[in-house]
């Protein structure tokens, strides 16, 4: 059953909240936001607030058949892709976390990285990556850096407010990523 549209109180009872990981061993790709925002937490789906392109940018993109809801997230584990947060608490912002909250998420990623081994970990958001990673110059696409055997790929950030890229330009990235996990 999917929860109504949340109230002000709702998402401000949301803050601090974690939305729990989509992940198993040995993934194709680990899907890596910063942050739960509020009314994602809220939902208990990642990227479920409306106007986030995380979703149609997957389709797009080639690694679903069809436009997933965020309640069929689980449904992605079998086709070799999950869903994780560089830092798991939710907030109102990824501009509300701390440098250092940051840094600590890029620690338990890494740990979290060599305990999974995924082929891919691809973090939505080159601004988080920088500051998480200690790579200030890092753009999109393909890192030079690994955690263990797993390759690096930055994708921007999806959510409706990320102006910079719109959709058709944020599934190129999104194809680009999927032609690599084919090679």
């Amino acid at each position: 059953m999917t929860k109504p549209r949340p109230t002000r109180a709702d998402l401000l009872a949301a803050a601090d909240e974690v939305v729990p990981d989509v992940i198993a061993p040995n993934l194709k790709v680990l899907f890596c936001g910063i942050n739960p925002g509020l009314y994602t937490a809220y939902m208990g789906h990642h990227f479920a607030r409306p106007g986030n392109r995380f979703w149609p940018a997957l389709f797009a993109g080639g690694f679903t058949d069809r436009l997933f809801d965020p309640s069929e997230e689980r449904q992605l584990l079998p086709l070799g892709y999950g869903i994780t947060n560089v830092v798991a608490r939710a907030s109102a912002a990824a501009d509300d976390l701390t440098a250092d909250e940051l840094v600590a998420g890029g620690k338990k990623l890494g740990a979290k990285v060599k305990r999974y081994a995924p082929r891919f970990l691809a973090v939505l958001g080159v601004g988080a990556y920088r500051t998480a990673f200690a790579r200030p110059k890092a753009t999109t696409g393909l890192q030079p850096d690994a955690i263990g055997e797993t390759r690096i790929w930055v994708l921007p950030n999806p959510s409706g407010l990320n102006a910079h890229y719109q959709a058709g330009a944020l599934a190129e990235m999104f194809r680009e990523l999927k032609a690599a996990t084919l090679v």
